[in-house]
């Protein structure tokens, strides 16, 4: 049975900022084949919480579970990966290129502590969910 990688930790290296926009994400979007880094999308994330839990859905297609590491600290979740992309041939001309390769991190913040003893994670047809227990006071 393959696993996903779950580190627990109190922080990360480092956290992105929102208002830390590369000049390449600018360049990015006028011509999406435009990379400086290696870091160059973001998968789709939905989060939505229960009495009980809050759940997290990632959208990953091509990504192999090998190539994906989850990090939960008390305060946020980590999810970065890698997704390997086709190289064009050398005298293929792009028309259109909407789907973005390479590596990937998303930071997200957590609303309330979690029980780090029940964290649960499958990936199945490309999307990753991860079921993180709220932590109970009594």
């Amino acid at each position: 049975m393959d696993y996903i990688k779950i580190r627990f930790g109190d922080e990360f290296e480092h956290c992105k900022l929102k208002s830390e926009k590369s000049i390449e994400e600018m360049f990015q979007s006028l011509n999406p084949m435009f990379r400086l880094e290696k870091s160059s999308w973001k998968p789709q994330v939905d989060i939505y919480e229960t009495d009980e839990d809050i759940v997290i859905h990632v959208t990953m297609a091509g990504v192999d579970k090998e190539n994906m590491e989850i990090e939960i600290s008390n305060k946020a979740i980590k999810i970065t990966g890698k997704r390997s992309g086709n190289h064009p041939r050398e005298k293929a001309t792009y028309r259109l290129a909407e789907i973005q390769y390479g590596s990937f991190e998303r930071i997200l913040f957590l609303p309330c502590p979690i029980d780090t003893n029940k964290v649960t994670a499958s990936y199945t047809n490309g999307f990753l969910q991860i079921n993180l227990a709220k932590l109970a006071f009594e």
